[in-house]
């Protein structure tokens, strides 16, 4: 490494008993440990939810007399002591999944490169499932022992806070996030300086200043424009995620890409392996070619080096979601970067050339990824398969079968969304070492050894829990914001904790059709309303700001939610983020997913769900597809291919209200045991727990990268330090 330094800013109020409260906060090894966090709630509950479980903003409000209190008491000292155990002992970097699996890789490294991470509430550094996936991906690169390092953006105003109007409208708010208050240090060079990277951006050069992130072992790098030398403008390139502007895109792209690269290698990194996430980062391979080009070797024989240790995975099928760039404004940013690798303008473009079938042409981020990685992946089976077709013209002379474009179905990291009392119940059947063998089918089999009652009772519990937070969410809404009551009811106020509870939480995207379930409405009211058997439904989600056909679902949602004939009955949650998501993904009963086949790539949501004992209701789209098996939850619609969106429609949502209707409903209601016990409920329960929590785990997923890619790769790769 070169020589650069971190500071953990000192907490001058903590005792010195329990001074490594103030390392811990900086480590987010605690978001994904539930007893760590009892450390700080245990000091103040009140105060640790009033700081939005935000570690460093309760250690500096904290009163300096409730640490003086758990100073004299053991039994905190003892919970304590072993927590920074735990911590020393997860640190250590020598008995790992990877130091064993590949014994003589310890010199070798990979770096990951998203635009967004999703790690934790404080961090509003990510918008949705992408975010949330790439954070995840690094959280179980850590519990492996992967040699990862990452790279992404420390945006200034994060994603946009959500408020709903009256009339069901989205409304974007955005604040400028305070960085003392996040875990987020600084990277300061030998003088004690901010460190930066320069990128030239249309003929001036823009700073970007770097700062670290501790996820565990490893560390995420995150850059940020708003540095002293730079124009107002540029200071606000990096301030918020995904916005319309191809300007301020392509000039985040390159920040990210060029500027990533340049980055890791004032920090000393020459990773072995590199992994763009999307093609957000693709600028990421030019740049390494210029490295190649500048020390001596040829285009063909940068671009064959750089194509021998990248792994592109690609996230969507939808075309919006493929960043594409018209040629002026390559023109206008790269004019200067193709001399650098000895390319013409039509040579440079010729790289990620997308020919339209209007006859206009672009410049396509996933067509550079593709063209310049060893190894392309979709994110679930199906989605593999549409990525092969969709990119079958780079290939012409191959069949879509074997376009090489594979699959690596995503997981998601139990220890972040699993509920610390399913988590408990789990330690007590499973096995000690059952968080060591996520991945292990056999592991999952023993959850048919937890008796009914005590499965039944945590489930009850976390709804009870869900419909607790959304009530006082709801009253704190009518006390501080003046909305009106209708809006109060909507959020969840006359919700049931004890009867059926549906979730719909995602990104509210066209194709995700958030208003199936509302295809025919008087079908859904009499359902939800009938007697002794109610239903109630929870909506949550975002639409990007610049999506006015998103936001006109959201405002049909709600408008539905302010309907008095459905009783309360169906709720919208405004501000979805992480922390809601954890709430509805443990506490309500029944996952719903409705996009419209094949354009969910994925998904994980109903992943997390699983997980706690929440059954899959869902669209045989992404990982549902291969996680289905006719006994573990239920399925919408068929695995036929419309081309009639409106039949495909009314199909779905018809097939959707007889599942609900004649199979969901009754199961939970009327199959009680003498003891009242939803007997048949339960094995449905345990029969998706076993069988979807070990194959949809983080951990078989980043080992799947690992064994399939990474590895390979890094055996076969030279360091990357160009001369």
């Amino acid at each position: 490494m070169n020589g650069f330094r971190t500071k953990i800013p000192s907490f001058t109020a903590l005792p010195r008993r329990i001074n490594r409260l103030g390392q811990l906060a900086y480590n987010l090894w605690w978001t994904w440990t539930p007893e760590a966090q009892r450390l700080f709630s245990r000091i103040d509950g009140d105060l640790w939810e009033k700081s939005y479980h935000n570690p460093l903003r309760f250690l500096n409000q904290v009163n300096k007399a409730r640490l003086k209190a758990v100073t004299n008491d053991r039994y905190y000292l003892d919970f304590y002591d072993r927590m920074l155990r735990s911590f020393d002992e997860y640190m250590k970097a020598g008995n790992t999944w990877f130091s064993h699996s590949c014994p003589g890789c310890q010199d070798k490294s990979m770096a990951y490169f998203s635009t967004e991470f999703g790690l934790h509430e404080t961090l509003p550094i990510y918008a949705g499932g992408l975010g949330v996936l790439s954070g995840d991906h690094i959280k179980g690169a850590s519990d492996v022992g992967l040699p990862m390092v990452a790279i992404g953006f420390l945006y200034t105003q994060g994603y946009f806070s959500q408020h709903i109007s009256e009339d069901g409208w989205q409304e974007a708010r955005y604040t400028r996030l305070k960085f003392e208050e996040l875990p987020v240090l600084p990277l300061l060079d030998e003088n004690g300086q901010p460190m930066t990277v320069s990128v030239e951006l249309a003929g001036r050069n823009v700073l970007a200043r770097l700062w670290e992130i501790r996820v565990g072992r490893l560390p995420l790098y995150l850059l940020d424009s708003d540095v002293d030398g730079n124009s107002q403008p540029d200071r606000e390139l990096t301030s918020r995620l995904y916005t319309s502007d191809l300007d301020l895109r392509i000039s985040q792209e390159m920040i990210l890409g060029i500027g990533g690269v340049r980055a890791l290698r004032l920090l000393g990194y020459h990773p072995n392996v590199w992994h763009m996430n999307e093609g957000h980062s693709a600028f990421m391979a030019l740049e390494r070619i210029r490295e190649y080009v500048t020390s001596g070797l040829t285009f063909e024989a940068a671009a064959e080096k750089v194509r021998g240790s990248t792994v592109f995975t690609t996230h969507t099928p939808v075309p919006a979601g493929n960043d594409e760039f018209p040629h002026w404004l390559i023109d206008k940013y790269f004019s200067n970067f193709w001399p650098q690798i000895k390319l013409e303008r039509e040579q440079f473009i010729d790289l990620a050339r997308n020919r339209q079938p209007w006859g206009g042409e672009s410049f396509s981020m996933p067509i550079l990824a593709l063209r310049h990685a060893a190894h392309s992946n979709g994110v679930s089976e199906l989605h593999g398969q549409v990525s092969r077709k969709m990119w079958n013209f780079l290939w012409p002379d191959l069949p879509a079968e074997e376009v090489p474009i594979t699959h690596v179905t995503n997981g998601v990291h139990t220890g972040t969304w699993l509920a610390r009392r399913l988590r408990n119940l789990y330690e007590r059947y499973l096995g000690r070492d059952w968080m060591e063998r996520l991945d292990d089918p056999e592991v999952w089999g023993r959850i048919e050894e937890i008796p009914d009652a005590d499965l039944w009772a945590v489930r009850r519990h976390l709804k009870r829990k869900l419909v607790h937070y959304m009530r006082e969410r709801a009253r704190e809404q009518w006390m501080y914001t003046g909305s009106h009551p209708i809006q109060i009811i909507g959020a969840g106020v006359l919700l049931d904790p004890y009867i059926l509870t549906i979730g719909f939480a995602r990104r509210f995207a066209t194709y995700k059709r958030a208003n199936l379930i509302l295809h025919d409405i008087d079908r859904l009211l009499s359902i939800i309303n009938k007697p002794n058997m109610p239903v109630q439904i929870i909506f949550a989600g975002k639409a990007h700001p610049a999506d006015e056909p998103g936001k006109l679902i959201i405002q049909e949602v709600y408008r539905a939610v302010k309907k008095a004939e459905n009783g309360g009955r169906l709720v919208f949650l405004e501000d979805y983020d992480m922390n809601l998501a954890r709430y509805m993904v443990q506490g309500v009963d029944v996952w719903l997913n409705t996009p419209r086949r094949p354009n969910e790539a994925s998904g994980t949501s109903g992943q997390k769900a699983a997980l706690n004992g929440v059954l899959n209701f869902s669209v045989l789209d992404g990982w549902w597809r291969e996680g289905y098996n006719g006994n573990n939850g239920w399925a919408i619609g068929d695995e036929l291919e419309y081309e009639d969106h409106a039949v495909q429609d009314a199909s779905d949502a018809k097939n959707l209200y007889d599942t609900l209707e004649n199979e969901i409903v009754p199961l939970y209601y009327r199959e009680r045991s003498a003891d009242g016990l939803p007997g048949d409920w339960l094995a449905k329960i345990k029969e998706s727990i076993c069988t979807l929590a070990p194959r949809f785990s983080m951990r078989r997923m980043v080992k799947e990268y690992a064994t399939r890619m990474y590895i390979p790769l890094a055996e076969n790769s030279e360091t990357d330090k160009p001369a």
